[in-house]
C-alpha cells in the first residue's frame, strides 16, 4: 500500500517538474519578485534536493503552502472542499447501488420477459448518457421548469439531490448489468436448483443464496468507482455550483500550484489504494471460503 503511494508521489513530482511555466506568472510581479518567491519556496534548488525535501515534509504530515492562495496551508484549502465532494459522492453511490440492485435482481428473476427488457433498457440508457448531459436535463426539468430544487449552490439537502442523482446513473447501470449477469448464472447453478427442489422459499433463494454470491464480482468494480466519485466530479460540480475538490484540482493545474496539485493527487491516490484494500476485506466478509483459503 505504502509502496504504491510512494511510487505515485514520485512520478507525480517529477512530471510536475517537467511542466512548462511557473506558479508565479502574475504580470504584476517583477522578475526580482519572482526570483525572491522561487528562492523562498526552494524552487531554485536542484530537483533531487526538492524531491527529498518534499518527501521529508510529507512523511511529517506537512504538505506545504499554496503558491496562489496567499501562502495558506494546502490542507486548509482542501478540507472545506472535500466535504461537499464526499457528501455528493456518498449519496450518489448509495442511490446507484440500491437502484442497480433492484433492476439487476428483477431483470435476472424475470429473464427474457418485458420486465427484463425494460430494466436492461434503463441500464443501457443510464450508462450511455454522459453525467453532465443528465445533469443539465435534471436541472432544466426539476429546477427551471418545476422549481422543486435550487438551480445551483450547496446549502442543505435540496441542493444535494440533483447532483447526486446525476452521478448515480453510472453506478446504477454498472451494478445492474453485473448483478443481472451474475444472478442469471447463479440461479441456473445446481445448488440453487436443489434449493428449489427442496421447497426453499424463492425470496430466501434469491436474497440469501444467489444475491450474496452475485455481489462478489460487483465489489471489484463498485468500490474503486466509489472512490472516484467521492473525490469529486468536475463537470457536475461546475453545473450545480458545488464547491468541491474536482473544481479546485483543475484550477490548481491551470495556475501551476505545485503544492496543491501534489496534495490533491496524494489524497486521490490514497482513496483508490484504500478502496482496493477494502475490496479484499469485503471479499472475506461476503464469501467465507476466501478467508479459509487465505488462512491455509
Amino acid at each position: 500500500m505504502f509502496v504504491s503511494l510512494f511510487i505515485i508521489i514520485s512520478i507525480t513530482f517529477f512530471l510536475m517538474k517537467l511542466m512548462p511555466g511557473s506558479p508565479f506568472n502574475d504580470a504584476k510581479l517583477s522578475p526580482e519578485q519572482k526570483q525572491i518567491l522561487s528562492e523562498k519556496y526552494g524552487l531554485n534548488d536542484p530537483v533531487g534536493v526538492q524531491y527529498l525535501n518534499y518527501l521529508k515534509n510529507v512523511i511529517s504530515g506537512d504538505f506545504g503552502n499554496s503558491f496562489q492562495y496567499h501562502n495558506q496551508p494546502v490542507w486548509d484549502l482542501i478540507s472545506p472542499r472535500l466535504i461537499p465532494s464526499l457528501e455528493m459522492g456518498l449519496i450518489a453511490v448509495m442511490i446507484g447501488i440500491v437502484l442497480g440492485l433492484f433492476l439487476g435482481v428483477i431483470a435476472a428473476v424475470k429473464q427474457n420477459t418485458w420486465i427484463d427488457y425494460m430494466a436492461t433498457t434503463v441500464s443501457v440508457i443510464a450508462v450511455s448518457v454522459p453525467s453532465f448531459v443528465l445533469a443539465v436535463l435534471l436541472q432544466n426539468v426539476f429546477s427551471v421548469q418545476l422549481r422543486w430544487f435550487p438551480v445551483a449552490g450547496w446549502e442543505g439537502l435540496p441542493t444535494i439531490v440533483l447532483p447526486s442523482l446525476s452521478l448515480s446513473a453510472i453506478v446504477m447501470a454498472t451494478v445492474s448489468r453485473y448483478i443481472r449477469s451474475e444472478m442469471i448464472e447463479i440461479l441456473n447453478s445446481d445448488y440453487i436448483l436443489l434449493a428449489y427442489a427442496k421447497g426453499v422459499p424463492q425470496y430466501k433463494i434469491i436474497f440469501v443464496h444467489a444475491l450474496r454470491n452475485a455481489l462478489i464480482p460487483v465489489i471489484t468494480v463498485i468500490v474503486p468507482m466509489t472512490a472516484s466519485i467521492m473525490t469529486g466530479t468536475l463537470t457536475i460540480e461546475n453545473i450545480f455550483g458545488v464547491p468541491g475538490l474536482g473544481d479546485q484540482f483543475v484550477r490548481s493545474i491551470a495556475t501551476n500550484d505545485f503544492s496543491l496539485i501534489m496534495a490533491i493527487t496524494i489524497l486521490f491516490s490514497s482513496f483508490f489504494i484504500v478502496s482496493i484494500f477494502v475490496v479484499d476485506i469485503l471479499y472475506g466478509i461476503i464469501d467465507p471460503r476466501i478467508r479459509v483459503k487465505g488462512g491455509k
